[in-house]
C-alpha cells in the first residue's frame, strides 16, 4: 500500500507574479529584436543636405583637388553630427533605444560599407584619380543605407537605392562632373527623402 507521506513532494509552484514578469521579459527582448528601428531622423536628413548644398558650391571654387576634398570631408564630418545627434533626439522622444534591438542591428549595419568608402577614399586619392570619388562616396553611402534600412522603415533602403543608382551614373557616365554628383545625391536627395520621412514617420 502506498505510503503518502512518502511520496516525492510536488515542485513548488511558481508564483503568478514572477511568471507574468518574466514573460514580460520575453515580450519585449521578442519586440526589440523584431521592430522596426524608426528613429531615422527626417529633418536632420533635410539639415544634413543643406549643409551639402553649402559645401558643393565652397567646394567648386576651390582652386585644388586638395582643397576640394577637405571641403567635402569637413562636409562628411559635419553631417554625421548632424545625424547623430538628430538620430539621439528622435530615439529619446519617441522611447526607442539606439544600442539594443533594432537600433544596434541597424549601427552594425551601416557601418561597414561607410568603413569601406573611408578604405577607398584614400586609396582612390594616392593612385590620383579622385575624379571617382564622388561616384564612390555615393555607391557606398547608398548601399550602408540600405542594409542599415533593412531594420527600418520601407522609405529609407529606398532612399539608399536611389543613391546607389546616382553613384553608378556618377561613376560609368559622368565621372568629370563630381559637384553636379555631390550636389544632386547629398544635398537633392538628402532634402528630398528627409522631407518625406519627417513628414510620414515623425520628424
Amino acid at each position: 500500500m502506498l505510503n503518502l507521506s512518502q511520496a516525492d513532494p510536488s515542485p513548488e509552484p511558481i508564483a503568478l507574479g514572477d511568471r507574468a514578469v518574466e514573460d514580460l521579459r520575453f515580450i519585449r527582448r521578442t519586440m526589440e529584436g523584431g521592430a522596426a528601428f524608426t528613429a531615422v531622423p527626417g529633418w536632420g536628413g533635410v539639415g544634413m543636405g543643406l549643409t551639402a548644398l553649402a559645401a558643393a558650391a565652397l567646394a567648386s571654387s576651390q582652386p585644388t583637388s586638395d582643397r576640394w576634398l577637405l571641403v567635402w570631408l569637413l562636409e562628411a564630418f559635419l553631417a554625421v553630427a548632424i545625424g547623430a545627434v538628430a538620430i539621439h533626439r528622435k530615439a529619446r522622444r519617441a522611447g526607442l533605444p539606439i544600442l539594443s534591438g533594432a537600433g544596434r542591428k541597424f549601427v552594425l549595419s551601416y557601418l561597414p560599407p561607410a568603413l569601406a568608402g573611408v578604405v577607398l577614399t584614400v586609396a582612390i586619392w594616392e593612385a590620383g584619380v579622385d575624379s571617382l570619388l564622388p561616384g564612390v562616396w555615393l555607391l557606398l553611402y547608398g548601399t550602408s543605407v540600405v542594409t542599415a534600412g533593412t531594420f527600418s522603415v520601407k522609405i529609407v533602403p529606398v532612399t539608399g537605392i536611389c543613391f546607389m543608382v546616382l553613384g553608378v551614373f556618377a561613376l560609368l557616365a559622368m565621372p568629370a562632373g563630381r559637384d553636379l554628383s555631390m550636389v544632386t545625391g547629398f544635398g537633392g536627395l538628402h532634402i528630398l527623402f528627409g522631407t518625406i520621412i519627417a513628414r510620414r514617420h515623425g520628424g
